[in-house]
């Protein structure tokens, strides 16, 4: 066990993880030349298109030290984004250190802060590494005192690294075995391991990766999970390489993988510990709790007849995922499917792409929204996903929104434009504070239903892509909230319902309006499409009817045969108008997401 080293490495995004590990990877031997690649831990489409981690990844390397000892290092790549912070945590769960990346061009981030925080809970050992020391614009002075003053210590600890050329990866590598503490444990006691992530085999079912704390886990041995009662055999363990490597036995301190042929993804929890059957732990260990989705989407699938598919496809990617929740809903509009929880705007659309690549499921999502809380009259309290979940008017007396606590790490000159952006999104700043003379923390206090759409997208945009943004949940908060409806002819489209503050429903409504008016296909009969709060009309726009020339048969004659005929196709107009159902094209659905396009 001296010789064990379990690490990860955290980092805002784009700050050289994944590359970092790469020269690790490849310092180490641990994959050939033949079979390098850029991005080599990140094993999905998604991730090397667009350049981010969305998944940890542990891997097993060897290195040989200059005192002539092999060290073990099991290593794990986390992803950088905040929507993705669950991932971060888990990983943490399983490790003694943590190499702390920063960016030598950029500096300490908000998501930085974030990630040292979720370490320094956990009692990590942190080894500051600047990253990209040998580009041009590498601040490295400037950004050493950064880390100092975050961390304390002196500049002596930072290794000066760079992830594109390999400098620095011996001193990393010295760093790990001299800096992190061997993992503690008893070989000899029970049984006790954290299952910290799970993958789905179509052929082998479910692969479980943990972490063992206590105890030696043979193969053959009789499991049994402790959350959720049920028992298995070991029928494979082994460690983490760039492929699964089988071995006979795994001690305490080690990560590795456990095949046992599960086939249904639910029997198999991430946080929970595997104990042996006949020599049981007698307490599960404290692991991560359960993941609170922010932002929240009704998925359906386009054809109703995959509605089992998509209940077999969401499943799956829970146990690849285990921060997506979902529960069935049906909907008048788009049939049944699910309502699922997500962690942020990316992480829905991570999941939207992976359901069509991985499972061929074309679905479509609803307006997204948050959690709310309502009070009735009576004082009783009920939980709001959807618009339709609001007591009536009559009965309910206020409604709580989330608020977060958001920090915003930028530049100086851009201060003026964020602050509007906020403001406009109900947002209260909170302090203001100057990391040094050209990197400035702004707090705010945010409702969570103003960030969820374009925030991020608009803050890039406003400070050239110099502010990082990173948010935590603070509290709920009453607020004068309605729930507004489009109406299409008279009748709800419950799918564009959406909760929203009273003095943007009208902003909203008159938007959604002119994009239906364009998406719409034209009908035989006019369509009226309103957005209603309550009963109140507060926009309205109109597709006119498609007109058929019934006059083009009369040729001459009186102008009693034209208005004749005329007169028999108003009628049908309106006999039409009242029977008339309008389809909505899925693109309409999806238009309604980017509104701010």
């Amino acid at each position: 066990m001296k010789n064990i080293r379990n690490f990860c490495v955290i980092a805002h995004i784009d700050h050289g993880k994944s590359t970092l590990s790469d020269r690790l990877l490849e310092f180490t031997q641990t994959i050939s030349e033949r079979k390098m690649q850029d991005q080599a831990l990140d094993n999905m489409d998604l991730e090397r298109e667009r350049g981010i981690t969305i998944k940890s990844h542990a891997i097993q390397l060897e290195y040989k030290h200059t005192d002539g000892e092999t060290y073990i290092f099991n290593l794990i790549d986390t992803p950088g984004h905040v929507d993705f912070s669950y991932e971060v945590s888990r990983s943490i769960a399983a490790c003694e250190g943590a190499l702390l990346l920063v960016d030598a061009t950029q500096g300490i981030q908000a998501q930085t802060i974030s990630n040292l925080y979720l370490a320094i809970e956990n009692d990590l050992e942190i080894i500051p590494v600047l990253n990209k020391v040998d580009m041009e614009s590498a601040m490295i002075e400037e950004v050493s005192e950064q880390v100092v003053d975050l961390l304390g210590g002196g500049e002596d600890e930072i290794i000066l690294a760079s992830g594109k050329t390999g400098l620095g990866v011996e001193n990393i590598m010295a760093a790990v075995v001299d800096r992190i503490p061997a993992p503690k444990g008893d070989p000899a006691e029970p049984l006790q391991a954290l299952i910290f992530d799970s993958v789905f085999n179509s052929y082998r079912g479910v692969i479980t990766y943990f972490r063992i704390l206590n105890g030696t886990l043979k193969k053959g041995d009789k499991i049994r999970f402790f959350n959720t009662g049920g028992n298995y055999f070991a029928d494979e363990i082994g460690v983490l390489k760039m492929d699964l490597e089988p071995k006979k036995e795994l001690a305490a301190g080690n990560v590795g993988y456990i095949v046992s042929g599960i086939k249904n993804s639910k029997e198999v929890k991430v946080g929970d510990t595997i104990t042996l059957q006949e020599n049981p732990c007698t307490e599960a260990i404290q692991g991560f709790e359960d993941v609170k989705p922010m932002v929240f989407a009704g998925i359906f699938p386009i054809d109703n007849a995959d509605y089992e598919d998509l209940r077999d496809s969401l499943e799956k990617l829970q146990l690849n995922d285990a921060s997506l929740v979902y529960e069935p809903e049906t909907s008048i509009a788009l049939g049944f499917g699910f309502r699922c929880g997500f962690l942020g705007m990316l992480h829905l659309e991570i999941i939207q792409e992976r359901l069509s690549r991985e499972f061929d499921m074309e679905v479509i999502t609803t307006v997204p929204n948050v959690g709310y809380f309502a009070y009735t009259k009576g004082g009783e309290k009920i939980r709001v996903n959807t618009p339709q979940d609001l007591p009536d008017n009559t009965i309910m007396d206020y409604v709580e929104e989330p608020y977060i606590e958001a920090q915003v790490i930028t530049k100086p000159e851009y201060i003026g434009a964020i602050m509007s952006l906020c403001i406009e999104k109900r947002g209260i700043l909170m302090k203001q504070n100057y990391l040094t003379t050209s990197r400035v923390e702004l707090e705010f206090h945010l409702p969570l239903a103003e960030i969820v759409f374009d925030f991020f997208d608009r803050l890039k945009s406003i400070s050239r892509g110099y502010a990082s943004f990173d948010y935590s949940p603070l509290d709920y908060r009453q607020s004068d909230l309605v729930k507004m409806d489009i109406k299409l002819n008279g009748d709800n489209v419950d799918a564009f319902s959406a909760l929203i503050h009273k003095d943007k429903a009208y902003y909203f409504g008159r938007k959604i309006c002119k994009k239906l008016k364009e998406l719409l296909p034209r009908q035989q009969f006019v369509i009226a499409i309103q957005a209603a709060v309550g009963a109140k009309i507060i926009a309205r726009e109109t597709i006119s009817a498609l007109r058929k020339d019934v006059t083009a048969k009369c040729y001459g004659g009186d102008i009693t045969r034209k208005r004749k005929l005329l007169e028999k196709q108003k009628k049908g107009k309106k006999k039409m108008r009242q029977i008339g159902n309008v389809e909505v094209p899925q693109k309409a659905f999806l238009a309604v997401l980017k509104l701010d396009d």
